[in-house]
């Protein structure tokens, strides 16, 4: 993926990572759709996009058609913070995410593969988090969708291969960005929790960034960008003994409290 010039759509892309996507992609010469719910974010965009709806995603494929004719790059970046633990995070907020970080990606997905299939080439891109691979406690409800996001992305791309079309999915420890700004939700302590990993962590969306292109013209179809993560993710599938103590020692801080 180290050609350029490519015609990419980006979801999100206002703020924190998708921002800094757009810069990423721009800055190898690539056409970027810069898309966001609202045009009036942190960082201009071309075009308004909620991903929650349908009439949305329908305006964004005819402004592809319009503008370009076809599309290279799907990226399915959009998404909110959340979680809490499960007696404490509502039904309600449980929806809220999967609605935004999984239904959005779904729906990026049925608006575009069409037109990826009669192309016979294409890349789509899902943003997920290390949450789809490391389970902590108190994210029940962000653990669940961003490892639909990871299931998801794995059966697109056994199905879309013989198409020609390669999706891949992305999982990025904490980095700094204001996404634990659109966290809501009734279990304060876990919302507390997070800001502090993220304030903590010493990584930009600018690095993530970088580390996305890196995996995709490696060919990488799960792109874990960063040491923190990789460390994670090592740990479980090499001593699922040692991680699950991790994990449970985290957990007990919650019953502290």
């Amino acid at each position: 993926m180290d050609d350029s010039g490519r015609r990419v759509l980006i979801t999100g892309a206002a703020s924190g990572l998708g921002a800094a996507l757009t810069r990423a992609f721009r800055d190898r010469g690539d056409d970027v759709l810069a898309t966001d719910r609202t045009v009036t974010g942190p960082e201009p965009v071309d075009l308004a996009l909620d991903v929650t709806s349908d009439t949305d995603w329908a305006a964004a494929l005819v402004e592809v058609e319009r503008r370009w004719g076809g599309l290279d790059v799907l990226v399915n970046n959009a998404g909110v913070a959340g979680g809490g633990r499960l007696d404490v995070a509502t039904l309600e907020e449980w929806r809220w995410l999967t609605e935004i970080n999984l239904f959005g990606v779904v729906r990026g997905l049925r608006t575009f593969v069409p037109l990826l299939k009669r192309q016979g080439s294409g890349l789509v891109v899902n943003i997920a988090s290390l949450a789809g691979l490391v389970h902590p406690a108190g994210m029940a409800s962000y653990n669940a969708v961003k490892a639909g996001v990871v299931a998801l992305t794995e059966t697109a791309g056994h199905e879309l291969a013989g198409y020609g079309v390669r999706v891949a999915v992305v999982c990025p420890s904490y980095f700094r960005t204001n996404l634990v700004e659109s966290m809501t939700g009734s279990d304060q302590l876990v919302g507390e929790v997070i800001g502090r990993l993220v304030a903590a962590s010493s990584l930009t969306a600018d690095d993530i960034a970088r580390a996305v292109l890196e995996g995709l013209d490696a060919g990488e179809e799960l792109i874990v960008p960063d040491e923190p993560a990789r460390a994670a993710w090592e740990l479980k599938n090499r001593d699922r003994a040692a991680y699950d103590a991790v994990m449970r020692a985290q957990a007990a801080k919650l019953q502290e409290v």
